[in-house]
C-alpha cells in the first residue's frame, strides 16, 4: 500500500522517509503548508512551511527518487490547532498544540489528503512504535526512552494506528543524525526545533497571542497562597503553572506559578512545596490499548512530555472524566497539559488535565 510521507524539512522526517524508501516502501514526500500563503515566505528554523522546509524536504525527497508535493493545510490548521491554541490561553490553561496536530492534522486531515493521492498509509518521524497483537495495534513508547515521543501520540484515533508507519521507533538520535550525514541530506546539520512551529523567531508565542487579540496580556494582580496582593503580573499568557523565572518579583526564597486564575486576571504563587500534588482531575480521553476504564486501574502515568512517570490510580469520575490519585506527590501538574498513562511501555491511552486538586 502507498504511504505519504509528512516531511517537515527536518533530519528525524528526511531519515524516516529513506528507511521506508530502503525498505521498498511505495512512498510520497509531502511536506504540509500550515501557513497561508502571505505568511509562508519566510525563513527560520521553526517555521515548518517556511522556503527553507520546503527546500530541505524536496532536496532529500530527490535525493531518494520519490515524489515530492506541498499539500495546503492552512485553513484546517487555523480552524483547527491555532484556534485551540488562544482559546486555551484565554482560559488561563497551557495548551499542548503539537498533541492536537498530531491528532487532528497529521493523521486526520493528512490522511484524507493522502487517499486523494492513492495512498492509504501516513508515516512521520516520531521516535514512537506501532505493534500488532492478536489482531490489535498498540502505540509502543520508542526503543530509546530518553528520545521518546509516544506523550505526544496519545491522542492519535485507535482506528488510525494500522494505518501509521514510525520507522524510527527502534533508532537513537545519534544514528539519525549520522545516517542523515553518511547520505550527505541537506537537513544533517539543521538544529532541532524546540518551540512551537507557528510563533516568530523573535517575538516567540506571546507575539502571536498579542496579534491574534486575545486579550490576554491585561495586567492583574500576583497573589500568595493565602490570597494576599505581592505584585504586578503582564498577563495571565506570559505564565504557566510551575513557573519559576520571568515572575518579575523580588523574593527571598523562589516561589513558582501555583495557579492562574483567568475571571479574576490573577495569578498566585507559592514555594516549591506547595506546587506538589498528588490529586487532578481529567476528562476527554482518548483509549488506544483498552476501550474504556470500567472502575479503579493503576497506570504509570506522565503529566508532561519530560516528565517521569508516576504510579497513578485512575478513577473513573462522571461523564468521560476521572480522577488521577499519584502515589507521590507531583511537580505542577498543569491544567491544559496532557496526562497520558502506560502499562508497561504500551501508551493505554491519555486525557486533558482539567483541575488540580491538590
Amino acid at each position: 500500500m502507498r504511504t505519504v510521507v509528512a516531511m517537515s524539512g527536518g533530519v528525524d522526517s528526511s531519515v524516516a522517509a529513506y528507511e521506508l524508501k530502503k525498505r521498498g516502501v511505495d512512498l510520497i514526500g509531502v511536506t504540509i503548508k500550515t501557513w497561508p500563503k502571505e505568511e509562508c515566505g519566510s525563513s527560520g528554523e521553526k517555521l515548518c512551511c517556511s522556503l527553507d522546509a520546503i527546500q530541505y524536504a524536496r532536496s532529500v525527497a530527490e535525493d531518494i527518487g520519490i515524489p515530492y508535493y506541498v499539500v495546503d493545510l492552512s485553513k484546517e490548521f487555523a480552524g483547527i490547532v491555532k484556534e485551540y491554541f488562544v482559546s486555551e490561553y484565554s482560559r488561563g490553561r497551557t495548551p499542548n498544540p503539537c498533541i492536537y496536530c498530531n491528532s487532528r492534522l497529521k493523521f486526520g486531515s493528512l490522511l484524507e489528503k493522502a487517499r486523494q493521492l492513492g495512498a492509504g498509509r501516513i508515516a512521520t518521524g516520531h521516535y514512537a512504535r506501532v505493534t500488532e497483537k492478536g489482531g490489535r495495534y498498540y502505540l509502543r513508547e520508542s526503543s530509546d526512552t530518553y528520545q521518546d515521543q509516544s506523550y505526544f501520540l496519545y491522542d492519535v484515533p485507535r482506528k488510525v494506528l494500522p494505518l501509521i508507519d514510525l520507522p524510527l521507533g527502534e533508532f537513537t538520535k545519534e544514528k539519525v543524525r549520522g545516517l542523515a550525514a553518511e547520505k550527505n541530506f541537506m537537513p544533517a546539520w539543521r538544529k532541532s526545533s524546540q518551540d512551537i512551529c507557528f510563533t516568530s523567531e523573535e517575538g516567540g508565542y506571546r507575539e502571536y497571542l498579542a496579534k491574534a487579540g486575545a486579550g490576554v496580556f491585561l495586567p492583574g494582580d500576583i497573589l500568595d497562597a493565602t490570597g494576599r496582593v505581592i505584585g504586578k503580573h503582564k498577563g495571565i499568557a506570559s505564565y504557566t503553572v510551575g513557573q519559576r523565572r520571568g515572575i518579575g518579583l523580588a523574593m527571598k526564597e523562589p516561589v513558582y506559578v501555583l495557579k492562574i486564575d483567568p475571571e479574576n486576571n490573577t495569578i498566585t504563587v507559592g514555594a516549591k512545596a506547595e506546587a506538589m500534588n498528588s490529586r487532578i482531575r481529567v476528562a476527554g480521553f482518548n483509549w488506544l490499548a483498552i476501550d474504556r476504564l470500567d472502575g479503579p486501574k493503576k497506570f504509570s502515568a506522565k503529566i508532561r512530555y519530560n516528565s517521569e512517570k508516576a504510579e497513578a490510580l485512575v478513577t473513573p469520575y462522571g461523564d468521560d472524566e476521572a480522577i488521577v490519585e499519584f502515589t507521590a506527590p507531583q511537580f505542577a501538574p498543569t491544567p491544559g497539559q496532557a496526562a497520558v498513562f502506560y502499562e508497561g511501555d504500551i501508551v493505554a491511552g491519555g486525557a486533558w488535565i482539567e483541575e488540580v486538586l491538590g
